[in-house]
């Protein structure tokens, strides 16, 4: 399927100048970030809506340049959740500054950047997220109160040709249950689209499901797709946080840190 690049429906005047500001105050200071959320959206998918903030990507190891930098130009930054997500504020507008995701499973690396695209936002230059990667950032996204399902399916209407499937797998090891379950509500969502995937993606994703080690252990990896979701489970059920290490990528204090209601 063809698309023509969208962008989100844009903002006040004073929000778009906080924007484009923004970002050339990290171009000039080198420091660099993508821009994903509902522009990247807006581009791979031609879906333009509203949208509430900007999002920017950038390497945990970028994270304290892009603030202090931001700082420095007048606005004011926050840590919202410090493993995950910051902030630079200016009035009622914000930026989100995201250098991982909730569930600690998608750090920004290299790839990021090296698969990225050149974009206009709001008439700026810079570049945007690589399809891969806002697929995978997305696809985790399935609490009570926001489920990014539709977002996957357009992503793979719109880019599945495109797509660097073997890249997607590899982001996806040890997960592929969750890309398989939205492959397969793709293929029910457009029933004559199911190319989009190639053949041997979905083989290779049932593979993987079909060879998985038994487990006994009462672990629930429910809190990887759900923060607010799976609360009773750990805490009165008997089992174990799988975000939690040595299961998974996050420490105690950082998973306290996150909602549960």
């Amino acid at each position: 399927m063809t698309v023509s690049p969208a962008e989100p429906i844009a903002p006040d005047e004073t929000t778009r100048e906080f924007y484009v500001d923004a970002l050339k105050a990290l171009d000039e200071a080198e420091v660099p970030y993508l821009v994903g959320g509902g522009y990247a959206m807006a581009y791979y998918t031609g879906i333009a809506r509203n949208t509430k903030d900007l999002d920017i990507f950038v390497r945990p190891s970028d994270r304290d340049r892009v603030l202090t930098t931001l700082t420095a130009a007048g606005y004011r930054t926050e840590f919202f959740y410090p493993f995950w997500i910051a902030k630079a504020l200016s009035g009622e507008s914000f930026i989100d500054i995201l250098y991982n995701s909730g569930n600690g499973l998608s750090p920004v690396d290299d790839e990021w950047f090296s698969h990225s695209q050149p974009i206009e936002v709001l008439g700026y230059p810079t570049r945007i997220l690589p399809a891969e990667e806002q697929l995978w950032s997305k696809a985790f996204v399935q609490d009570r109160d926001r489920y990014d399902g539709g977002d996957v399916a357009h992503l793979i209407l719109c880019q599945g040709g495109k797509m660097d499937w073997a890249r997607l797998l590899r982001r996806f090891r040890g997960h592929e249950r969750v890309l398989l379950a939205h492959v397969i509500l793709f293929g029910y969502a457009y029933p004559s689209e199911r190319g989009c995937v190639p053949r041997w993606v979905l083989e290779k994703l049932n593979r993987a499901v079909a060879e998985e080690p038994e487990t006994r252990e009462k672990i629930c990896r429910g809190p990887f797709m759900a923060q607010k979701t799976y609360t009773k489970d750990i805490r009165e059920w008997g089992y174990k946080d799988a975000r939690l290490k040595p299961y998974g990528p996050l420490s105690r204090e950082e998973v306290s840190q996150l909602p549960e209601d």
